[in-house]
């Protein structure tokens, strides 16, 4: 695992939420008695968002908005999570690596190129 945390509460990990990323991969496992693991496919997110309310930042934590194509996940909140800020940039980079590994071209790029050649 290159990151590892939990959901914070008050700045204290004191949840049954755990988020981790690999090369590849991000996850998600919830639950004490029943436990869910969740697995995205790094090369799937498409766009993620840093958000810290005025209580986050007293305790120093933040939530990434993760805005994915995968289907079981679909778009998520890694919550309340310290160093925030590294932990998205860490994670754009990795995306980024995936996608061009990959050769994942986003649609929205795509879109893009195609309206430029119409202007041509």
């Amino acid at each position: 695992m290159l990151w590892q945390d939990r959901k914070r509460h008050l700045g204290m990990p004191i949840s049954f939420t755990q988020y981790s990323f690999d090369e590849e991969r991000f996850f998600i496992k919830r639950g004490l008695l029943k436990t869910v693991e969740d697995e995205v496919r790094l090369y799937r997110i498409m766009d993620l968002r840093l958000e810290q309310t005025l209580s986050q930042k007293l305790f120093r934590v933040g939530s990434i908005y993760v805005n994915s194509s995968d289907k079981s996940q679909g778009n998520f909140v890694i919550q309340n999570i310290k160093d925030s800020r590294k932990v998205k940039e860490q994670l754009s980079e990795l995306v980024e690596q995936n996608r061009e590994k990959k050769r994942v071209v986003n649609r929205e790029m795509m879109l893009e190129t195609e309206d430029d050649d119409e202007l041509n």
